[in-house]
């Protein structure tokens, strides 16, 4: 198997409020090195803060990066700021944080551990995206559902969503964040 390429991206970016959350979408130029207009594990700064972070795809072959509490505290980020970060492609991608309806089917349906064990934690991170990726609850809990079944069937994937789309509901309107022009 060849040996994928590490890249390395520095720059600037300034961070934006959408609704509730604050997000740092990276630079045209940042992105555009990227091996992937999908997410990508990455390692790194921000600002002098150590971070190992999943950049997120906007929908425009761009990307950006979810700041949560923890973060927006240690980079004392608001709306405006600007944070400069050094990233690298990461060797491993790290474990998604699984959300709780998922984690409870997953746990209830005993003989599909084998299959979400056996495939990468990037696969793992697909079917959160994809779970996650409408504000309908009964199309999510579908989703659930589904995911048990193919799961069960031996898919190591789920099918038919855009990758280089924003599936965070929160924060894109027909799979591309929100206020990039």
């Amino acid at each position: 198997m060849a040996t994928k390429k590490t890249v390395t991206i520095e720059g600037t970016a300034i961070v934006q409020a959408i609704n509730d959350r604050l997000i740092a979408p990276l630079p045209d130029e940042a992105s555009a090195q990227l091996p992937s207009r999908g997410q990508v594990a990455m390692v790194g700064a921000l600002e002098d803060h150590e971070v190992e972070t999943v950049l997120e795809p906007d929908g425009r072959k761009g990307h950006w990066i979810s700041l949560d509490d923890e973060l927006v505290r240690a980079l004392d980020a608001a709306d405006g700021a600007s944070i400069a970060f050094t990233l690298t492609t990461a060797e491993q991608w790290p474990e998604p944080e699984v959300p709780e309806d998922l984690g409870a089917a997953l746990e209830s349906a005993g003989d599909v551990e084998h299959q979400w064990d056996s495939i990468t934690p990037m696969a793992r991170w697909e079917w959160v995206r994809w779970v996650g990726a409408t504000k309908n609850e009964s199309t999510r809990a579908k989703r659930v559902d589904v995911s048990i079944d193919k799961l069960r069937k031996g898919s190591r994937r789920p099918c038919c969503f855009d990758l280089a789309s924003c599936t965070d509901p929160e924060l894109s309107k027909s799979g591309k964040l929100i206020g990039l022009e």
